[in-house]
């Protein structure tokens, strides 16, 4: 029996704000429901026909989009549901299936290696572009691999794990050269029956005295309740959590940078927080610079605000510009980099802006 294929439309100047955890943007010149390939075809054919570019929405939740919109056509990617592979570990979900919605599935089938990563907003097609992390999991980790559109060669591709070159908060798909790629589906190849994973120091905090190791749903709900405190579970009626999430990636610094920074602070002070990565570098928490720079919820530009719970968000306090938002991401980098000698980069993704913002 042939299946009913979604009904597809393309509307107009669509107002981007509401599909954003920040809740800034101008609208879209066109707009399209993505929930099927057929649907992704006819969208592709029809920004082609008018030559305009597209980009791709997912949960809009590490994301800062124009105050002038986007001249062009948006993907909002619809693509949902999950299935498990015959091996019974590996979870295939459609790129716009609800990330915590894929967590949760895993943690209630006893599937480790995503359970730290719950309570993060979005959709699962951003999180091998981003190599999405936090409490020490990555996505990288225990992604088998990708299928993605390619916009040059006019054809699907898959994937695997290496040849998608994750790094810290990158993959190919978010390089020069993987622009090209519209991800439909990714794939998780997670451990039957593993042990929670808790290596970082707020869960080591939250489980201390535990007779043996958490289970995976304590720890999805331990990293939920944690991210909450912090304003980072996005809630309409929480000004706090109306965020693009972390603003800024922890910067990765050599030894001896963070050494000559500790002995400037000199005998007595907090010492740096620091976690060895693989490479031999060190990284330093952004939010520890941001704070220990003398920047706080005081430091603001018109509506937008460091927030009051995490200093690694950027918040919107309430009519909130992007241009506001632009103005105190340049204040924060300026401070740091005055007061450390560190350039901190941005997270999120810059839309409509001209030029590319990085």
């Amino acid at each position: 029996m042939q299946e009913e294929r979604t009904r597809w439309t393309i509307e107009e100047n669509v107002p981007l704000a509401p599909y954003t955890t920040i809740g800034v943007g101008g609208p879209a010149r066109f707009f399209a429901r993505v929930a099927d390939e057929a649907g992704l075809m006819d969208s592709l054919a029809f920004a082609r026909a008018r030559a305009c570019p597209i980009f791709v929405l997912g949960g809009g939740s590490n994301l800062v989009v124009s105050d002038r919109g986007f001249e062009g056509l948006v993907l909002k990617m619809e693509i949902a549901g999950v299935r498990t592979g015959a091996d019974g570990a590996t979870l295939h979900a459609g790129a716009g299936t609800e990330w915590d919605l894929l967590v949760r599935h895993a943690v209630e089938r006893r599937l480790a290696g995503i359970e730290c990563l719950g309570g993060i907003p979005g959709t699962v097609g951003a999180v091998p572009i981003q190599n999405v992390g936090a409490y020490g999991q990555e996505a990288g980790d225990v992604i088998a691999g990708v299928r993605a559109w390619d916009l040059e060669g006019g054809s699907f591709r898959r994937f695997d794990r290496d040849a998608c070159a994750f790094g810290y908060r990158s993959s190919l798909f978010n390089r020069p050269g993987g622009r090209r790629y519209i991800i439909v589906e990714a794939s998780f190849r997670l451990r039957p029956g593993g042990e929670a994973r808790i290596d970082y120091p707020d869960l080591r905090k939250r489980f201390a005295g535990l007779e043996g190791p958490p289970s995976l749903a304590e720890t999805r709900d331990a990293v939920l309740a944690i991210r909450r405190a912090k304003g980072m579970i996005w809630s309409p009626g929480d000004p706090e959590s109306r965020s693009a999430g972390s603003f800024f990636k922890n910067p990765i610094l050599p030894p001896a940078t963070v050494e000559a920074l500790a002995d400037a602070l000199g005998p007595g002070a907090e010492p740096i927080p620091r976690f060895p990565v693989p490479g031999g570098g060190i990284k330093v928490p952004a939010a520890w610079l941001i704070t220990h720079a003398g920047l706080g919820p005081h430091t603001s530009s018109g509506g937008a605000a460091i927030s009051a719970r995490h200093a690694l968000a950027i918040v919107n306090r309430g009519g909130a510009t992007s241009g506001d938002i632009l103005e105190l991401m340049a204040k924060i980098r300026s401070r740091v980099r005055e007061a450390w000698g560190v350039d901190l980069e941005p997270e999120p993704i810059f839309v409509g802006f001209e030029p590319f913002i990085s």
